[in-house]
């Protein structure tokens, strides 16, 4: 077993929740590749396993109590959180992920999180429904916009009997991605432009309605940190959507599919790569009103609507400084079909389609499952994570970009 975690040190938080008794695994996983573990347990994570296999498996005393005071006599809570190259909480509960998401600092956990300046890497594990709550995945994306990094869930069989995403990701998976953070990432795309779109655009209808789409963005910001973490130099044209802009991430925002097309092709030319990822309106009003349109005596409203501009179909179709083409195909149906004849109608190099009729994925989910083709063959990508299903598709389009 390679010692890839060597002098690392990792704060391995354990919340409530029947995945607790797989930490015991994770730790010996951990200490397996060289790493020193130090553990912190909340009040309900000892009802489920007990400190004294922590501390056997660990080698170090498990901490618990934020008013311990033989240990806050030396300020434990904040020598822990300095200590930390990485603090994960796996398994991390719903409530767990609420407080943390909120800056509580009311146990021994919460608070050596809001204290530490290591990052922190999250592996949530609860009920899908529980899960799927609008309020977990506010939490969730919180979490994000803060820079945490969110391991898993995985899908499958849960504990009560239901089936979905939740699961806490396996001990074994979730080494291999401590190891990953701290392996340096390739530079795969130094010395390369990236120009992508992202979110939804917004066509005016007047000076108050206008007609958009369900994107979040989400998708093509997670391209954008992906391939600026692998070196490139990232141009991002963004429609109306309230995300950060990922670190080292050059933002261009726009409101309109006309917005979009012009400075996708101001950028496109001098871009190795474009990636099309914005849920661009197919059509806009001919004529938008100068004033907001009142009700009719009929209660109807007639608009007449225009085509929008083909913004991927522009860029595959320039002539000189061409970059490589990747399209997006968001469809409800006879998914494959469909994208593998935009890729040929476009003349793209690669269309990564998927179906957004399926709960879960797609507009407004945390994670994604889709399918990339170009003219000899194409490969699938299981439901996970954005920024995970993120690192592969720009590793894939870079494949295909140098052959």
């Amino acid at each position: 077993m390679s010692l890839a975690l060597a002098n690392k040190r990792i704060l391995l938080g354990i919340t409530g929740g029947i995945a607790a008794y797989k930490s015991a695994d994770l730790i010996r996983r951990l200490k397996e590749r060289g790493a020193d573990v130090r553990v912190i347990q909340t009040d309900a994570a000892r009802e489920f396993i007990t400190p004294l296999t922590l501390q056997a498996l660990s080698g170090n005393p498990v901490s618990h109590s934020l008013l311990d005071p033989a240990a806050e006599l030396a300020m434990g809570h904040i020598e822990l959180a300095k200590w930390a190259d990485l603090v994960l909480v796996a398994p991390a509960s719903a409530d767990a992920i609420a407080r943390i998401a909120h800056g509580m600092a009311n146990d021994l956990l919460s608070t050596c999180i809001l204290a530490t300046a290591a990052p922190v890497a999250i592996a949530p594990a609860m009920n899908q429904q529980m899960y799927k709550n609008i309020a977990t995945q506010v939490n969730i994306d919180r979490l994000k916009q803060h820079h945490f990094y969110i391991w898993g869930p995985a899908a499958g069989e849960q504990a009560c009997g239901d089936v979905g995403p939740g699961r806490m990701l396996e001990p074994l998976q979730l080494a291999e991605l401590v190891v990953q953070f701290f392996q340096p990432k390739p530079q795969l795309l130094q010395g390369l432009t990236v120009t992508i779109t992202a979110g939804p655009t917004r066509e005016a209808i007047d000076p108050v309605r206008y007609i958009s789409n369900h994107s979040s963005g989400k998708m093509g910001f997670a391209l954008a940190q992906a391939a600026a973490e692998l070196g490139a130099k990232v141009q991002l044209i963004a429609g109306p959507v309230s995300l950060p802009t990922p670190a080292g991430v050059q933002r261009i925002d726009v409101q309109s599919a006309d917005q979009m097309h012009q400075a996708a092709l101001e950028l496109a030319v001098s871009s190795q790569i474009f990636i099309g990822c914005a849920a661009v309106a197919d059509y806009k009003v001919a004529q938008v009103a100068a004033q907001k349109l009142k009700k009719t005596a009929d209660d109807n409203l007639s608009l007449q609507l225009v085509k929008n501009p083909d913004i991927i179909a522009a860029v595959a179709a320039l002539l000189q400084n061409r970059p490589f083409t990747v399209g997006f195909a968001a469809e409800t149906q006879d998914v494959a079909s469909y994208a593998k004849q935009k890729l040929q109608k476009k003349k793209l190099d690669l269309i990564c389609a998927n179906d957004v009729s399926v709960p879960g994925q797609g507009f407004n989910a945390e994670q994604n499952a889709l399918t990339a083709y170009w003219a000899d063959g194409e490969q699938p990508f299981a439901l996970q994570d954005k920024s995970q299903l993120a690192e592969q598709l720009i590793s894939l389009i870079y494949k295909r970009y140098s052959q």
